[in-house]
């Protein structure tokens, strides 16, 4: 049905998520209602009125899905189901129902650039040999030198090592991340009409959008004679650069597939929704927003913000006008389960190498918490300050700093076997979550169930949602007041700067015509103007503090 025939209050309800706040759930280290270590979707639901009364919008989960886990639950062996270890379809059901009984909605990840090697699929391509049908279903190509001992291009692996692994009969196939993580050929029809039938399925049961893995990924220029890449140190901004033409990102091929979801997405009243994950620069990434393609991409620019007044101002004015050029709006997040937390990253001094700074155990140099805790407080006020959709990630609603230490035999992000042990990987913003102040896994688990999954550092309760209850002035009620204050203005999407006090290292906008938000990313405090205070990020005594921000009522 297009916009036209729906009444303005419709098309409303079909945007909702033009204003949302979504909680990233990873179902892993969220609860664990079975005792056995691991968090799983009974435990979503036993803990949805802390999300509820926290005030978001809904919640995101990442992969569920039956997996051997050998990427965190991104290698997946059945998109249809869910895994045993985490609970069945009928448990996904219970947890969707829940949800909506709380005005919760319910986002999933899904994953299509890639495979488990145990899905049925990939066992059958191995079985089937060269040149079969089967095959064709992933990416496999003979590879080079006299007996094609080597891979067919120089293609890397983010997780380190060839993007290529060897198969039994001597041919190559494709991995853009783990080698038990085999690249689907978005070329063949089956590919495509296997995810749209997998969109179909979970939209029947009640989810509300879907969140999009590796979206700028899927499609791969495999035409013959293979292109190898200019190698670059860096990430996917850097990559790209060194090679505007990229065989394997961001190929124009992908936004078909993306058109053809919408059309599947649109079979539902309202359509359900779309975020892709994007790791591209701003000029390329809004070109998967348009009105037949996706509702909105994750924006890391943000994330990757210094912290400074001038840089966010540049980050959020840019963000803004990308997104209103193509008629969605920006999304705004500090951290997700890729990266180290925003409470250690702020607490360390700009320009750290995070990855040297996570092989030190966190040492060299240490965090100052204390600090990054400040700063992040101010931060989440900027965040959810701003016009459009912010996704927070569990934990940042307590402050948690990344587990920077944990002993590498605990270790299962791929990153740290692949890298050769020079990488650690993220397994650090991934411990499961202390929900009360003592007990055998911090009310993650029972007292009498398994030890979690990932180690949880000694003291870890100080953090837990129970002893954040009983302090007023806890990074749990902080986010809870400005969640219940944000509702008065989230619907409008226009930004204001106030230039007479947009100044130095102090950030200034109004939200709607008596909103005005205020961050001071200096040490030193400034001058407060008068207003009622909504919220704040530390007490202000007179003025406003270094690293803090505030929402002010002005008439």
């Amino acid at each position: 049905m297009g916009s036209s025939a729906i009444s303005k209050g419709e098309y409303i309800v079909q945007q909702w998520w033009r204003g949302s706040v979504l909680y990233q759930v990873y179902p892993r280290s969220f609860a664990d209602a079975d005792g056995d270590g691991v968090g799983d979707i009974a435990g979503i639901t036993s803990r949805l009125d802390h999300l509820a009364r926290l005030g978001v919008d809904g919640i995101w989960l990442s992969p569920f899905y039956p997996s051997p886990w050998a990427d965190g639950g991104y290698d997946i062996t059945d998109f249809r189901n869910v895994d045993p270890r985490l609970g069945t379809l009928s448990d996904f059901d219970a947890m969707v129902e829940a949800a909506h009984a709380r005005d919760l909605r319910v986002m999933i990840d899904i994953v299509p650039n890639h495979t488990s090697e145990e899905h049925p699929w990939f066992k059958a391509a191995l079985a089937a040999g060269r040149g079969s049908p089967a095959r064709d279903l992933y990416v496999f190509r003979d590879g080079k030198g006299e007996n094609g001992e080597l891979p067919p291009t120089n293609w890397r692996s983010t997780f380190g090592g060839p993007a290529w692994s060897r198969a039994a009969d001597g041919q190559w196939y494709l991995h853009l991340f783990a080698p038990e993580q085999p690249d689907l050929n978005w070329d063949d029809e089956r590919v495509r009409e296997e995810f749209r039938d997998v969109l179909r399925f979970w939209s029947r049961r009640g989810v509300d959008g879907f969140r999009i893995d590796v979206a700028y990924a899927l499609v791969k220029d495999m035409r013959e004679p293979l292109r190898d890449l200019v190698l670059v140190e860096g990430g996917r901004y850097e990559d790209i650069a060194a090679n505007p033409d990229h065989p394997l990102l961001d190929r124009p091929e992908v936004h078909e597939v993306y058109r053809d979801w919408r059309r599947v997405l649109s079979e539902f009243d309202p359509p359900r929704v779309t975020v892709g994950e994007v790791w591209m620069p701003a000029e390329r990434r809004v070109l998967y927003t348009r009105p037949d393609e996706l509702d909105q991409t994750f924006n890391f620019d943000f994330l990757m913000t210094r912290w400074d007044a001038d840089a966010y101002r540049a980050v959020i004015e840019s963000s803004i006008a990308d997104a209103t050029q193509v008629g969605t709006v920006p999304t705004w997040v500090i951290g997700n389960h890729d990266v180290v937390r925003p409470v250690s990253v702020l607490g360390l001094p700009e320009g750290t190498d995070q990855r040297a700074w996570l092989l030190g155990d966190g040492q060299d140099p240490r965090a100052d918490l204390e600090l990054g805790e400040r700063r992040a407080r101010a931060l989440a006020l900027l965040e959810l300050a701003l016009p459009g959709s912010a996704y927070v990630y569990q934990g940042e609603e307590l402050g948690l700093p990344e587990v920077a230490d944990l002993p590498t035999e605990a270790l299962e992000d791929p990153r740290w076997v692949r890298s050769g042990h020079t990488d650690k990987g993220r397994d650090g913003c991934r411990v499961p979550l202390p929900w009360t102040v003592a007990g055998n896994s911090y009310g993650f688990g029972s007292d009498e169930g398994a030890e979690p999954w990932l180690p949880q550092p000694e003291g870890w309760g100080r953090w837990s949602v129970e002893a954040q209850e009983r302090d007023p002035d806890s990074t749990l009620n902080l986010y809870r007041r400005a969640l219940a204050e944000r509702r008065r203005f989230s619907s409008d999407e226009v930004l204001t700067w106030d230039d007479t006090l947009n100044r130095g290292p102090l950030l200034a906008f109004w939200r709607g015509t008596d909103v005005l938000v205020l961050v001071n990313t200096g040490d030193e405090a400034v001058d407060l103007p008068a207003g009622e205070v909504l919220v704040a990020s530390a007490e202000l005594d007179g003025g406003l503090p270094g690293n803090t921000a505030v929402w002010l009522r002005r008439e």
